[in-house]
């Protein structure tokens, strides 16, 4: 029977990747006077790799770093830590909608006293910006938690964020759906034993979906895709 469900972040509550962190990314280059920007293209390449951290460092390790860098790490989390706060102008404007039937479908399960807690790869303050601004004080009070990816030792698909949060609410992870919109965050779910529903976003319509309970290109509202009652089967 469904005890919890844990939502991804980027992808799945806000489509953030194009139109969000790319941006970030490309601004906080050209703030540090670096001549790099990430196109669509380049950056859906680089989503292979979880974490903003580590997507940058896969960049200029297959590029070139630039001049002057003695730490590569420091240079990384200074650079990362301008990205962030740029994310957060963008979260903060309100530029970025939630997605189709996400409101509705949190609203369902709260109203169904079931669990709910965000599980996400990126930094704890984004997703905690993500949640205020978006999901709205109310919808954010009746979080559990929050868990980033800066709070567990590795990313998806390592499925740490997914055992601790899993740890947290003491729940059995097979009582636990995990709604997903990538092939790692997937990954993740399953290895923590989850069962995962995958809403398709902007970057992640060719990947391998094996293993998931359902995949769908929305949540919705007009049509509903999904339901609280679609959860529950998902579970069994």
């Amino acid at each position: 029977m469904l005890a919890a469900v844990y939502f991804d972040c980027d992808g799945v509550l806000v489509d953030t990747e194009r139109d969000g962190h790319r941006v970030a990314f490309n601004r906080a280059f050209a703030a540090k006077g670096l001549e790099r920007e990430w196109s669509v293209e380049r950056y859906g390449e680089l989503l292979k790799t979880a974490g903003g951290k580590e997507r940058m460092k896969r960049d200029f390790d297959e590029t070139a770093w630039p001049d002057g860098v003695a730490d590569k790490d420091a240079f990384i989390r200074e650079l990362h830590k301008l990205k962030t706060d740029l994310f957060m102008e963008i979260i903060d404007s309100g530029q970025l909608p939630l997605r189709a039937g996400v409101a509705r479908l949190f609203d369902e399960i709260t109203a169904a006293g079931l669990t709910v807690a965000i599980c996400s790869t990126s930094n704890v303050r984004a997703v905690t910006l993500v949640a205020e601004r978006m999901l709205g004080p109310e919808r954010k009070a009746a979080l559990h938690g929050i868990y980033a990816g800066d709070m567990v030792p590795a990313k998806k698909p390592d499925p740490a964020v997914y055992n601790l949060a899993a740890a947290e609410t003491g729940i059995d992870p097979a009582r636990t759906l995990v709604v997903e919109d990538s092939r790692n965050g997937l990954l993740a779910a399953v290895a923590a034993c989850m069962p995962c529903l995958v809403t398709i976003s902007s970057y992640t319509g060719d990947e391998d979906f094996t293993g998931a309970k359902r995949v769908v290109p929305e949540l919705g509202d007009d049509p509903v895709n999904i339901t609280v009652d679609d959860l529950k089967a998902l579970v069994g």
